[in-house]
């Protein structure tokens, strides 16, 4: 039941920012939209190598100097899968009129929440993996430290649910339906985090490479997507800031409660 609520908490964080439609006025301002985008490029990194990357390479150190080979597989593994996934999938990027993927007759709105619903999978897949870390018994990853990176994804998830919901109601979606396409936008996340933890629980010995697919799709989304948009037009250095700030306070919860 513990890992039940454990996987919900990022969910969590999703709804209550997309519940910031609700109190605030249509639209987030750019300067709080490069924060926001900022902190969760931060959390994100910091937790792809403190919660994921590093305790994959500790699970295999038995293989000696080759000890980094199951983290750097099942990182270009997790860069691969996203980069499919944005091929694949039909999206739209907020601020961007030109959606990717494959051509379909889709609305903006629905784009839009899928585009948020893709990038939210590699957090689902984190959380998931650490979990299983934490249920088969593995020394480098504890209980306490799977909580701790699933509220740091709550954390970072709470203003990537404003920044879905608010813009759907600056463009005429009312508050009700805003909120709920930009809560339903990180549904994927416990889905995809009870996918992960059964597959590990059955395949134990591939963990490792779980956790590191895991961080280099959570790479690929901060590097393609989240930086490069807090980054253009005036002001990036906004972000830049926001970033460390997220890097240092995910840094602190994984170090200090893992």
């Amino acid at each position: 039941m513990n890992i039940f609520f454990g996987l919900l908490i990022p969910f969590l964080g999703t709804a209550l920012g997309a519940a910031c439609v609700f109190f605030m006025k249509n639209e987030l301002k750019p300067l709080v939209q490069k924060s926001f985008l900022g902190f969760a490029s931060g959390v994100m990194v910091a937790a792809s190598v403190w919660s994921l990357l590093i305790p994959a390479m500790d699970m295999s150190e038995g293989m000696g100097r080759l000890a980094f080979v199951p983290a750097a597989v099942g990182f270009c593994l997790g860069i691969g899968f996203l980069l499919l996934m944005d091929h694949a999938v039909p999206h739209l990027h907020i601020g961007s009129e030109e959606s990717e993927g494959p051509k379909v007759a889709l609305k903006k709105t629905t784009m839009l929440v899928l585009a948020v619903t893709l990038h939210n999978i590699p957090e689902g897949l984190s959380a998931g993996a650490v979990f299983a870390g934490a249920v088969t018994g593995s020394d480098t990853v504890t209980m306490a430290g799977a909580f701790t990176l699933a509220v740091g994804i709550a954390i970072q998830n709470f203003p990537e649910g404003a920044i879905i919901s608010m813009p759907l109601r600056g463009a005429g979606v009312s508050r009700g339906r805003a909120f709920l396409y930009g809560a339903l936008s990180g549904i994927v996340e416990p889905i995809a985090g009870v996918f992960t933890l059964l597959l590990a629980s059955y395949v134990a010995p591939v963990l490792p490479y779980l956790l590191a697919f895991a961080a280099g799709a959570m790479i690929y989304v901060v590097v393609e997507e989240l930086i490069p948009e807090a980054s253009e037009g005036e002001h990036s250095n906004i972000g830049t800031i926001a970033f460390a700030v997220g890097f240092v306070l995910m840094m602190i919860l994984d170090v200090a409660l893992g």
